[in-house]
Order: C-alpha cells, then structure tokens, then sequence
C-alpha cells in the first residue's frame, strides 16, 4: 500500500512537496543541500541516490526534494516514489532513523537552537516564527532556521522548497524583517544565508 497520500507543487518550480500517510520525523526538520551532507542519514541518503536531485527537507509528514535545473519532474518523481515508500514502510520508520542521525550529528534546527542564546529576545523571535511564518512556510514545503542572533543582526537559513525561491530572499525575508522589527526591536536587521 503506498505511503504518499499527495505530491503539490510549491511556489519554487523547482521543489514539490510529498505529503505522506504516516511521520518520517517527530517535529525535527531535516534538511541536506548534497549528497555528502545526507550521507549518515538512511532516507536523504536514498532519495540523491535517484539523481538530479539538489536538495531534500523533511518533517513529520512532509518531504520536500529540490531538483536540479535540468531535470524532469515527469520522470523523476516515479523514481522518487520509491525511496519514500520505502522509508515510510521499513520498520521503525524514517523517524528513528532520522532522530539517531541527528542526535549523533549534534543538529538542533528551529526554537530549540535558538534556545542556546541567553538572549531573551529570541524566545520572543521564535514564538512569532512559530506563530505566523513557519506554518506558511511548510504549506509551501519550506522552513526556516533560526541560526543565531549577535546584537541586532538575526541569521536565519531556508530550507526545503524555500531555500532556493526567489520570493523567500526578496519578499518573504523583508516581511519577516519587518514584522520582527515592529514587535522585537526596530533596529533588528534578518540576514538569510
């Protein structure tokens, strides 16, 4: 029985989303620009192993995978079903395997990692992510990383199908750095990587 309940489009035409029956993750974002970045971790592994792929993000129920700019989705997206379906239906799930690679690469995406900055502003920073961007964001197969914040300039990375859009650099970053500035701080600038 397959494990893909639907496969959208997102606003990057290089990106779709999977959306699937059962969790491959418990809330952990994952996400691999390369094939070498996936290497430790069984599902991001086998999903570049099909080839042309540029990037892979997923989360509970949600894989995103980027391709390359030449490649055809008519004929990529079967050989992506595979691993998917695999993922989901070998024992224990992507989820264990997922969670035991990131515990063993030391990664903390999302609130947790802003979390280790004493800087009360970034509980605040966080709950409005939370709140209004990041569930945007995963609707179009995307994240968003809180990687630091030192005085006022807050770093933050895309992932999945927002990492490469050109409305997540352009529209979406100025929105975000508006917002935070009317409720944090009016002086914060938001710097993607």
């Amino acid at each position: 029985m397959p494990k893909i309940d639907n496969i959208e489009e997102t606003p990057n035409p290089n990106a779709v989303k999977f959306i699937l029956k059962e969790p491959v993750t418990n809330g952990t974002p994952r996400s691999f620009q390369s094939a070498g970045e996936a290497v430790a971790d069984p599902l991001g592994k086998s999903l570049f192993d099909v080839g042309d792929i540029a990037s892979v993000f997923y989360m509970d129920r949600m894989i995103t995978v980027e391709k390359d700019d030449m490649a055809d989705w008519d004929e990529l997206l079967p050989r992506l079903a595979v691993p998917i379906r695999a993922a989901a239906a070998a024992p224990g799930g992507a989820a264990v395997a997922a969670a035991a690679a990131g515990a063993a690469a030391g990664q903390i995406g999302g609130p947790l990692g802003a979390l280790m900055n004493d800087d009360p502003r970034l509980i605040r920073i966080n709950e409005i992510l939370d709140e209004r961007i990041r569930p945007a964001l995963a609707g179009d197969g995307g994240w968003l990383e809180v990687v630091g914040l030192a005085e006022n300039t807050l770093t933050i990375k895309y992932q999945g199908a927002c990492g490469s859009c050109p409305s997540s650099i352009s529209g979406t970053l100025m929105a975000i750095e508006g917002m935070l500035k009317q409720e944090i701080d009016p002086e914060l600038e938001v710097v993607a990587l």
